[in-house]
């Protein structure tokens, strides 16, 4: 039997969204360029309100060796007076799309309540640059934030990782970097709807239907674009799909948070008890009615507005438990 996915979102969401899905032309990537100019005016229109009280600040950084420079922007409390935690913060748009002025609200919002410093980093991104450029800025980024702890405020025994999708994808593959390599240590993995598993590339149908908005096609693409090959063969690094990974012990403790008619939905939910079998501290919510990036697309619902104070309450349990 076909399953409407539109009539099983929130009530709160099903008739803006509905109303978005006849309005909205569907997302393509067929002339890449075009499709970024479009995400950002899309952001630009969205005009989110002015959160006083955080200051924010551009630097140009160190890259990965041999490659070029990043830009990463730190927000900070207006009044900060002593070392505080610290989370990165890895902006989405299926590896393939995203900027860090999308991030701006978010952020802000993280920095209050949070009660930390958030620093955005602004990766390369595919297919131009696949894996492993942008995790190499992530990487690269979270080193810095690390090794210039004292001129940034930040303490940093208590440095927090997260991204939404894409971003929740590259912080899940950098906790796993991070503890490979031993460099920095992370406190805390923040990850909203995580894009991590490339082999979830079925195609449609009636038990399956596609998804709202990100569709099953361009997974497909964003998957493609950031490994440099066709997604679920042979050989993938878990460090590109945290979700191939074999090994999750010693990860830092786990915030997930996905919407039940996601994409990412059971990938996310799987990631999460697998977290949990192999001891690490995991927290998993999943919002029933909520499709793939609700909390942007219908902020004023009261399921939005829980699952950002949700997601808020936790950031602020995990920096300072």
């Amino acid at each position: 039997m076909k399953r409407d996915l539109a009539e099983q979102l929130d009530p709160q969401l099903k008739e803006p969204i509905k109303t978005m899905l006849k309005v909205m032309p569907r997302q393509s990537f067929d002339n890449l360029l075009v499709a970024r100019v479009e995400s950002k005016k899309m952001w630009a229109a969205m005009k989110m309100p002015v959160v006083p009280g955080v200051k924010t600040e551009d630097k140009i950084i160190p890259g990965p060796k041999d490659a070029p420079d990043i830009a990463v922007r730190i927000y900070r409390l207006e009044k900060q007076s002593k070392a505080l935690p610290a989370l990165l913060w890895i902006h989405g748009g299926g590896y393939m799309l995203g900027e860090i002025d999308q991030e701006d609200f978010t952020a802000k919002n993280y920095t209050l309540a949070g009660e930390c410093v958030v620093v955005s980093v602004e990766y390369r991104l595919a297919p131009e640059n696949p894996y492993p450029a942008p995790l190499e800025d992530c990487y690269a980024a979270l080193k810095w934030l690390s090794t210039h702890a004292d001129e940034l405020k930040v303490d940093r025994s208590r440095i927090g990782i997260g991204g939404a999708s894409a971003g929740g994808g590259l912080a899940s593959g950098l906790a796993l970097l991070a503890r490979d390599r031993k460099e920095v240590k992370t406190i805390f993995q923040l990850l909203v709807y995580p894009m991590i598993n490339d082999c979830n590339i079925t195609p449609p149908n009636d038990a399956l239907p596609d998804a709202l908005f990100w569709t099953r096609a361009n997974n497909l693409l964003g998957w493609r674009s950031y490994l440099g090959c066709q997604p679920g063969g042979e050989g993938i690094s878990c460090y590109a799909a945290a979700y191939r990974a074999d090994n999750l012990e010693g990860l830092p403790p786990a915030y997930i948070t996905v919407g039940d008619i996601d994409l990412f939905a059971q990938e996310d939910v799987n990631y999460a008890q697998r977290l949990i079998a192999a001891g690490v501290p995991t927290e998993l919510h999943v919002y029933p009615g909520g499709c793939h990036a609700f909390d942007m697309l219908v902020p004023g619902a009261d399921i939005s507005k829980r699952f950002t104070a949700d997601i808020r309450r936790a950031l602020k349990r995990a920096l300072y438990q």
